[in-house]
């Protein structure tokens, strides 16, 4: 099983980054522990970052095209405004799950809305960095039941 974790923007200054908000655990070390829970899932995890929203687009369509299995995206502030990465989100025929480290809905008003939201699988917000590990877990859950449903209906 292959699960594609995207990190929006700005995310490559976790652990510098407002540590009141996100702590100080880096970009890296997130990565590492969505590696090692994914070995005790049965899923390869790739992780992608950028700060540019085409890119964030383009690396979507090429895990429709790889075929992937499932996704997590942390888009950051792209979740609240981003109706290309919306779309782009909107190709996929594979669970979705869309996840934050801090709780978007206790925050500023203009966090509370998730333009991804009518398109993903849930979202898991709020738990710090366990938040990636939950997604994680919901994400895989999800894949194998679409894996099982497609392969009772052969």
């Amino acid at each position: 099983m292959k699960v594609l974790m995207l990190h929006g923007i700005n995310h490559n200054m976790f652990g510098k980054r407002d540590p009141v908000q996100y702590g100080t655990v880096t970009l890296a070390e997130i990565d590492a522990q969505l590696q090692a829970l994914g070995r005790e899932l049965g899923a390869e995890v790739e992780s992608f970052q950028t700060n540019s929203e085409a890119a964030m687009c383009e690396r979507i369509h090429q895990g429709f095209t790889d075929g992937v299995d499932a996704v997590l995206i942390n888009a950051g502030a792209w979740t609240h405004y981003s109706y290309g990465i919306r779309d782009a989100l909107a190709i996929l025929t594979v669970p979705v799950v869309e996840l934050h480290m801090s709780n978007i809905h206790a925050r500023e008003a203009f966090r509370h809305h998730s333009v991804f939201a009518e398109i993903v699988r849930g979202q898991i917000c709020g738990f710090g960095i366990d938040s990636y590990l939950l997604a994680l877990r919901a994400a895989v859950s999800a894949a194998q039941r679409s894996l099982n449903e497609a392969g009772a209906k052969q």
